[in-house]
């Protein structure tokens, strides 16, 4: 069994986090996999899978993934390979004509990470979407909420589409180590109280609300921002506009994520959607209160691990902030909760039904 996996690039965010923890998981199940981006770029986690050594690693160069001609040059990927595992807009479009055009036999999977897109709302594209997913042999869907919305954007028939839940590295997770603050930042004292979110600064994040937040909470409350993304650049200017400056800590993309979170007090997740929120899991597996907007894909995955708020509501959110501060009980409280719900979704719980689907399509 010969499986390729594709992607737009190893940036942050979730779908790319999976990439880089499932692969070698794969391998030491004994399944061949291999990697392919449609951008080459050396962000830390294509740094970080280098480095594992555990696939090859193809790309198509430099440049946007966004190019049509990708089409052409992913044909001669599908003729090596039993199965390939696409991820990510605008790589499913590039697979799904690339298998059209080359008439292949190789089985398509695609994996559907988001509840919400803006093609989703703009007719001309629903159509093409529709036939784009055609091209596939199955759609992973990561929650059941995904499912729903595919069902009703595409009108899948059931057999066409299933669920497999994301998941964390729980043992890496549990075995970072804790940090002293000031190795963060020299500004950050040891008594200080640590914020983080962990989140690329896209348009379905809203690291806004967090900053503005920070206004009604003491002095004492820093935050950590990790990530990185086009709408940073807003959230410095509204960080100097709150005069937040030495409180609020861009640390850009980080591999020492699991540290990070065991090293803050509250990991929080504002969204403005999700598909999941895998962050939030590993929020919650560090055995740290997680609070998380209440929006689809978020909700049922925190579903008693944590504290919801409203979405956009900063005050809302400083208010459930300061309650956990100041009550020893209800942290430590939240916390087990949170890391209980986190166990639920063991990586290689996913990792299984990933290899059962593979074989199911391969039979």
């Amino acid at each position: 069994m010969k499986i390729l996996q594709i992607i737009n690039n190893l940036s942050t965010g979730g779908a790319e986090k999976l990439i880089l923890e499932t692969i070698p998981l794969l391998k030491e199940k004994g399944i061949v996999v291999d990697l392919l981006v449609l951008d080459d770029t050396q962000y830390p986690y294509m740094k970080e899978l280098q480095k594992l050594d555990c696939c090859n690693i193809f790309s198509l160069g430099k440049g946007s993934p966004y190019n049509p001609t990708h089409i052409f040059k992913i044909i001669p990927y599908l003729k090596k390979y039993d199965l390939v595992h696409v991820h990510l807009f605008p790589a499913q479009y590039w697979v799904g004509i690339a298998k059209f055009i080359s008439f292949s036999k190789t089985k398509l999977i695609f994996t559907e990470h988001s509840t919400s897109n803006r093609r989703m709302q703009k007719p001309f594209f629903k159509m093409l979407d529709k036939n784009i997913y055609r091209f596939y042999d199955k759609i992973v869907c990561i929650t059941n909420e995904v499912q729903e919305v595919l069902f009703k954007h595409c009108e899948f028939k059931s057999k066409d589409i299933c669920v497999i839940e994301n998941g964390v590295n729980l043992h890496s997770i549990m075995g970072a180590k804790v940090m002293h603050k000031m190795q963060i930042d020299n500004r950050i004292l040891e008594s200080n109280k640590l914020l983080i979110q962990v989140a690329g600064f896209r348009p379905q994040k809203d690291q806004k609300t967090v900053i503005k937040a920070l206004q009604y909470l003491d002095l004492n409350v820093k935050l950590l921002l990790i990530g990185d993304g086009p709408l940073q650049d807003e959230c410095e200017e509204l960080v100097g506009k709150l005069g937040l400056k030495e409180r609020v800590f861009f640390l850009g993309v980080r591999i020492d994520v699991p540290s990070l979170l065991k090293t803050s007090d509250i990991s929080v997740i504002s969204s403005h959607w999700e598909g999941f929120g895998l962050a939030a899991v590993e929020g919650m597996a560090v055995r740290r209160p997680l609070i998380a907007s209440n929006v689809v894909g978020l909700a049922n995955v925190v579903n008693g691990g944590g504290i919801l708020f409203e979405k956009g509501n900063e005050m809302e959110l400083a208010k459930k902030i300061q309650e956990l501060l100041e009550d020893s009980h209800l942290y430590n409280k939240i916390s087990d909760s949170g890391f209980e719900r986190a166990r639920e979704f063991d990586i290689n719980f996913m990792i299984d039904k990933q290899i059962n689907l593979y074989k199911r399509l391969l039979e």
